[in-house]
């Protein structure tokens, strides 16, 4: 029997590998001790193999085959190397089907955990599987329950897990099944909201877009998120969707899907034409939907803005909203007119086959930023960390005492508790403490975590301005919280080089003068903070010498945006805000001069180059001269004019181009001339000499002119053209450099870097 089984599980290693589902299920039918056979070396079961392989039918088949036999549980509940049960897998992979036949058979397979301390529902929301999760949530027979499959020993849960992973519409139906789950910390003290704070690309304040994705970016309508009204539908809708999908694209090889894109544009022309028809036959109606007065004051910005999202998304992504949905932005008598109009564009994009990435992708970020402030008011909504309790004698404490920020602290019967976050705290016990039951902390294990910083002083290091205007409309009081270094929201603004937060605090009238008057442990106060280069890269410009530049403007922009003497002048170390400023910026300064000096000696040699040339071209006339007269033979020829015209600008701006970056070089690249001096000579000196190279070679194409125009005289602008080529490429490379100086120099306010803060 030994043998006999050992055959069959090396049969049922090579049929599993090979794809042979058939022969796999023959041996699972015929030798039941194969169910709990591990087959390879990670320890997975041919049950394991084939959810990994996205068997659908085949996991159904063997399922049943287990439920035949004694002890079903047992098979279904085999662990690899990992820890992962069949029912991991499937909720890794996202699918539904396989994850509600395994589950039926036993729903205490729900509560089995990995190596990891995860339940299947965890592997699910971790990886982002919406509909899994709620598939295998339903299962659930009380929030009790649900809440044991949300967390795994390290402390994190669900909620934190989807946020972190950008998964804000998962996010969303969690925080709705499990409410408490905002309030709930890992080991280091993380909850929801934390995670949210440090991912500035989640919001529009974090993101960079240029200016024609700007435009696009604003046109953008995207639907919010909301509840699903149960799995169950959800479900069926999702598989039948899929099915849909699934038969069209296999009713047709892939090199035919613009034609079947055509045919199905044609299928929509007969449509709207249709619809036209039925339109006309009731014009009454459409006369009354005109004349309505609401329409005309209200339809036509929706009508535009909806108008410009069907032509530039729902054509490009394959979004098939419609107006029936419930949610009509026009009125009845605009729907033939949009269809059309979107069968145009859908047409021109199927040809041309033009946009539709980059059109994606600035959905995908707006969809982003949209839910993630939702997201954030509902974090915000249910949070309980500001939440005081006032039973008539003394006023409960905040959860941040006046030393620094503990933000995962309560207070239960006068006493001050610590939220314990060890592996084997219950989840039930902690939604007990946050909601002011008595419960046994562990202050040790918990040290560190009540010296995190809270979410707001998170969200103004990562610059998220949506985050921070929304806590103090809501929790004025943030305003006065601090870290551990006891650097509050206005210090860490200015330390991080966020301007857009900075410039929101100014706006704010509370308690100004107590906030940006503050200090932190060392004495250090906004202006010393500002005048501190970190290590990281403060700004979103690149050279040496224009990051000094900006952190001189960031500099004096704090200086000069409060007061004179509002600033404490000196620190604990002694130090004023100018010694410091000196002291951190030696080595930007050294890197920035160094910068200059390449590049001034670069372009200095080139403009010298070409002012040899100008001034030799000058003096030479195409033509030569009359003798009788001393006039030149060609004056009256255009191409005369531009060659004398073209050489005099050339000798005039290569002289400007060589002046200016020899004062460059011999300026003393002190800090102070970081800030106008030398960027203002390295643009001009930039400008004139890509005016004299441009002039040169007109200059240089008119003169020769005179010597093509009777052979080739139309060949010859193309000749020119592709001459002037391998300049124009240079030019088109130092073009950026350029845009940053003249950014730079005309900025009042840095543009601060996109990067995240980690926690």
């Amino acid at each position: 029997m030994v043998s006999r089984g050992i055959s069959e599980e090396k049969e049922l290693f090579k049929c599993a590998m090979k794809g042979e589902w058939n022969t796999v299920i023959s041996i699972y039918e015929n030798d039941p001790s194969v169910h709990v056979a591990k087959i390879i070396r990670s320890g997975d079961t041919a049950l394991h193999i084939a959810v990994s392989n996205a068997q659908e039918a085949v996991v159904e088949q063997l399922v049943d085959l287990v439920l035949s036999h004694d002890e079903p549980r047992k098979a279904l509940g085999m662990r690899n190397e990992q820890g992962n049960t069949p029912l991991h897998v499937a909720a890794y992979l996202g699918n539904v089907r396989m994850c509600r036949c395994i589950v039926r058979v036993d729903r205490s397979l729900l509560e089995i955990q990995n190596n990891a301390g995860e339940a299947p529902m965890f592997v699910a929301a971790l990886h982002g599987k919406k509909d899994a999760f709620l598939c295998l949530n339903s299962y659930c027979q009380s929030q009790e329950e649900g809440y044991s499959y949300c967390r795994r020993k390290d402390g994190e849960n669900v909620l934190q897990c989807a946020i972190s992973g950008d998964y804000f519409d998962l996010a969303f139906q969690i925080i709705y099944l499990y409410q408490d789950l905002v309030n709930y910390v890992n080991k280091n003290g993380i909850s929801a909201l934390h995670v949210l704070a440090s991912n500035p690309t989640a919001f529009r304040s974090g993101s960079h877009l240029r200016r024609f994705s700007q435009l696009i970016y604003r046109c953008i309508i995207v639907e919010p998120l909301k509840v699903e009204p149960s799995f169950q539908q959800s479900s069926s809708y999702v598989q039948s969707k899929e099915s849909k999908e699934r038969m069209l694209k296999n009713s047709y090889p892939g090199n035919y899907q613009t034609c079947m894109h055509l045919l199905h544009l044609l299928k929509q022309l007969v449509q709207v034409v249709t619809k036209s028809s039925q339109n006309k036959n009731k014009g009454g109606d459409a006369i009354e939907n005109l004349e309505a007065p609401n329409v005309a004051s209200e339809t036509v910005s929706k009508v535009c803005r909806h108008l410009m999202e069907e032509i530039l998304f729902c054509t490009c992504t394959g979004d098939k909203r419609r107006h029936g949905d419930g949610h009509q932005f026009v009125p009845p008598n605009y729907v033939t007119f949009i269809d059309f109009i979107k069968l145009l564009s859908k047409a021109m994009l199927v040809i041309l086959g033009l946009g539709s990435r980059r059109i994606r992708k600035l959905r995908e970020k707006k969809q982003k930023h949209t839910w993630a402030v939702q997201i954030m008011n509902e974090l915000l909504q249910h949070v309980s960390m500001y939440q005081y309790e006032d039973n008539g004698c003394r006023p409960q404490l905040s959860l941040y005492d006046a030393d620094e920020t503990k933000p995962y602290e309560i207070t239960v019967g006068g006493n001050v508790k610590m939220l314990a976050s060890s592996d084997d705290l219950d989840p039930a016990k902690q939604r007990d403490e946050i909601k002011g039951k008595t419960s046994k902390g562990e202050k040790e294990k918990t040290k560190e975590a009540g010296k995190r910083e809270t979410p707001i002083l998170i969200a103004a290091k990562s610059g998220i301005t949506e985050m921070v205007d929304e806590i103090l409309q809501r929790f004025p009081v943030a305003i006065h919280e601090t870290n551990s270094e006891k650097k509050n929201i206005v210090l860490l603004a200015v330390e991080n080089r966020q301007p857009h937060v900075y410039e929101l605090l100014l706006k704010k009238n509370i308690m100004k003068d107590s906030v940006f008057r503050a200090v932190d442990r060392n004495g250090n106060s906004a202006l010393h903070l500002a005048a501190m280069l970190g290590d990281h890269r403060p700004w979103l410009i690149p050279g040496a010498a224009l990051q000094m530049q900006w952190e001189i403007k960031w500099y004096e922009f704090v200086k000069h945006s409060m007061p004179v003497h509002f600033f404490p002048r000196y620190n604990k170390d002694n130090k004023t805000p100018k010694d410091i400023f000196t002291e951190t910026h030696k080595h930007l300064v050294d890197k920035g001069g160094e910068w200059l000096t390449n590049t001034s000696e670069s372009c200095s040699v080139v403009a010298a180059l070409i002012a040899t040339v100008a001034f030799a071209t000058s003096t030479t006339v195409p033509g030569g001269v009359k003798s009788e007269s001393g006039t030149p033979t060609l004056e009256n020829h255009p191409a005369f004019d531009v060659f004398a015209i073209s050489s005099l600008i050339t000798l005039c701006f290569s002289v400007t181009a060589v002046v200016m970056f020899l004062s460059i070089l011999t300026s003393r690249y002190q800090e102070r001339d970081f800030r106008i001096d030398l960027p203002r000579k390295l643009l001009l000196g930039l400008t004139s000499l890509f005016v004299s190279i441009a002039s040169v070679l007109v200059s240089f194409c008119a003169g020769h002119f005179f010597i093509l125009k009777d052979k080739l005289k139309y060949a010859a602008f193309p000749v020119y053209a592709v001459t002037c080529l391998p300049v124009t490429l240079f030019a088109i490379a130092q073009f950026p450099l350029y845009l940053d100086l003249a950014w730079a120099l005309f900025k009042k306010v840095p543009k601060r870097s996109y990067k995240a803060i980690p926690l």
